[in-house]
């Protein structure tokens, strides 16, 4: 989750990856209005008709959706309230499974769906002031380090064995949400469950790439295969080739690389979404490194103690400023000329213009709108020419360590909600991530949250029209693409620090060791006020008093731990590739017994 911007209206990366109108974004997507009663078959087949296709049998459907009819007997005629931020995902929610839910069980159900910003504004709002302003919430499970510290959510593990347990479905099925290790605190207990989930991917040119004429000059250049980039050394030669040696393609000017650089709050996400674990920052540990975590903030026990290397941490460390020296040498050597001066939304249509080869930060959020019929980058068949596949990583990074982000916003409930209206909303939030939605769901927004969804056989036989997404969701590459953790104690104080920061060497008006010296002292500093009121309570900050880097280096040498990393002498190691259908066929082509991978 990120939030900027605090007096009109934040602007955030989640409400970019929609297509729909202004209009849509800011107004409520569904307000139920019809008249309250009881599900009767009728009703409960029209839906199931709806919910195809589904991992369960229609049998079974309508045993769950008999058991949220009676479940939300007490609770009849109430309106209960729940918002969460803009993607196709969501409006489904917001449009259709709404208008079911309230069909169903008889509860009016009003779903909002606002700016990303909004959202946490509006959660904060109700923290802080302790009035119930939703009854249940969508948000990123990037506040998960938020939501434990300060007590005000409700740990669902504890809730659907208890309070909760007569209104929790007993076909949720828990361990089959792909993402459960996100929403788990230290303490061991769960307490949010995943809505929707997407990763942040490498996405290439496959005809490009494949092109026998393309590849033997590369080979003969470079001395091996273009491929898919296993490291930042390949990326940047493959960047180099096709923006200097292939130049144009059909007449069309050609880039090997795109991104994008304008100092503004859409630059932030950019580098929280796990930047500096691509280049090799922090330690190793999957969903977040340990001690150190991928925003550099290392942990002692459930406590961060401090950001800055001379802390022990790893943000201003020389992973981190190798990871923005790249972004900003790739930016301005291979990228078009007006990259640079572009937001997140301005460059995200971009690859599907035709004359991009590559680009290493790419949503797989995007993938509905990359494969429509008829744009520069589809085939006639309805078969891309383009392919997503895992990250390269930099030269710091080593096996064992997060490889990227995987956004996952996720279903909340706060103790400020009273209790009868928490319920309620409980089942609603239950409904839209139950067995007998998810599936029809995922079709709809491609953003998985269920392991037998993955593997079900209409993604298999859609999975050619999908550029790599049904492949890479089934491969044990995945667990490699993690949220933001537990070690971030405040997600929206910190995150805002990011694009004011690293906008500056954007910008140029600082260097890279400058502004993540910059970023880390102000990351040190929210911690410091978090320390002094002792409103955090035992998990709370404690930062540790400052030595020197030398120390720091020393001490994770002796340890057996990485973070932070000593400046390697070499940090463009030989390129190296895989070609990407035997990176395919290397993958299983069988599902886990159970869910297992996350």
């Amino acid at each position: 989750m990120r939030q900027f911007r605090r007096r009109k209206g934040p602007l955030t990366k989640i409400s970019f990856l929609t297509v729909s109108s202004a209009a849509a974004i800011l107004a409520t997507a569904f307000a139920a209005s019809a008249p309250v009663r009881a599900a009767d078959d009728a009703t409960i087949q029209k839906w199931i008709a709806e919910f195809q296709p589904s991992t369960l049998s229609k049998e079974d459907q309508k045993k769950e959706l008999e058991w949220f009819a009676k479940a939300a007997e007490p609770f009849k005629g109430m309106e209960i309230n729940v918002v969460s931020e803009t993607i196709t995902t969501h409006e489904y929610e917001s449009q259709t499974l709404a208008k079911a839910f309230t069909e169903l069980t008889g509860i009016k159900l009003k779903h909002d769906i606002i700016q990303e910003g909004d959202v946490v504004e509006k959660l904060q709002t109700q923290m802080q002031s302790g009035k119930n302003v939703y009854d249940g919430w969508i948000n990123d499970s990037d506040l998960i380090g938020t939501h434990f510290r300060y007590g005000q959510t409700i740990v669902l593990s504890d809730y659907m064995t208890g309070e909760g347990k007569d209104v929790t479905d007993p076909m949720l099925d828990v361990n089959d949400f792909i993402g459960k290790s996100f929403t788990t605190a230290p303490d061991g207990k769960l307490y949010q469950l995943p809505d929707q989930q997407f990763a942040n991917l490498y996405w290439f040119r496959y005809d490009w790439f494949t092109n026998p004429d393309y590849k033997a000059k590369f080979k003969a250049k470079y001395g091996y295969e273009l491929g898919v980039p296993v490291n930042w050394s390949a990326y940047e030669d493959i960047a180099e080739f096709f923006t200097n040696d292939i130049k144009e393609i059909n007449g069309v000017k050609v880039y090997g690389h795109m991104d994008y650089g304008k100092k503004d709050p859409s630059l932030g996400w950019r580098f929280t979404d796990a930047w500096l674990s691509m280049a090799g920052n922090g330690d190793k540990g999957i969903p977040n490194g340990l001690p150190v975590d991928e925003w550099g903030i290392r942990m002692e026990g459930c406590r961060p103690v401090g950001s800055s290397i001379e802390r022990g941490g790893d943000t201003n460390g020389p992973a981190a400023v190798y990871s923005i020296t790249k972004y900003l040498e790739w930016l301005k050597k291979y990228a078009p000329p007006q990259a640079q001066g572009m937001t997140f939304s301005e460059a995200g249509p971009v690859p599907a213009q035709g004359n991009i080869a590559q680009q290493m930060f790419w949503y797989t959020a995007f993938t509905a709108d990359m494969v429509k019929p008829g744009i520069a980058v589809m085939n006639a068949d309805g078969t891309p020419k383009w392919r997503m596949a895992p990250s390269p990583h930099g030269a710091y990074w080593k096996e064992g360590m997060k490889l990227g982000y995987q956004d996952a916003g996720s279903v909340t409930l706060l103790k400020s909600t009273p209790a009868d209206r928490r319920k309620a909303a409980w089942l609603y939030l239950q409904f839209i991530i139950s067995k007998t939605v998810s599936l029809k769901k995922s079709h709809v927004g491609l953003t998985f949250i269920r392991e037998s969804d993955i593997w079900d056989k209409s993604f298999t036989e859609r999975a050619p029209k999908l550029g790599g997404l049904i492949e890479f969701y089934r491969s044990p590459a995945r667990v490699q693409w993690t949220p933001t953790g537990n070690n971030v104690p405040d997600y929206p104080k910190l995150a805002q620090l990011w694009w004011q920061n690293i906008g500056d060497a954007s910008s140029g008006s600082k260097t890279p060791q400058q502004a993540m010296d910059a970023l880390a002292a102000a990351q040190d500093s929210v911690m410091e006020r978090l320390e002094k009121s002792g409103v955090q309570g035992a998990c709370g900050p404690k930062l540790h008093k400052k030595e020197s880097a030398e120390y720091w280096f020393a001490k994770a040498q002796k340890d057996g731990t990485i973070a932070p990393q000593r400046k390697l002498a070499n940090e463009k190691p030989k390129g190296e590739t895989i070609d990407y259908d035997t990176l395919i066929k290397s993958w299983p082509a069988t599902p886990p017994k159970r869910a297992s991978l996350q």
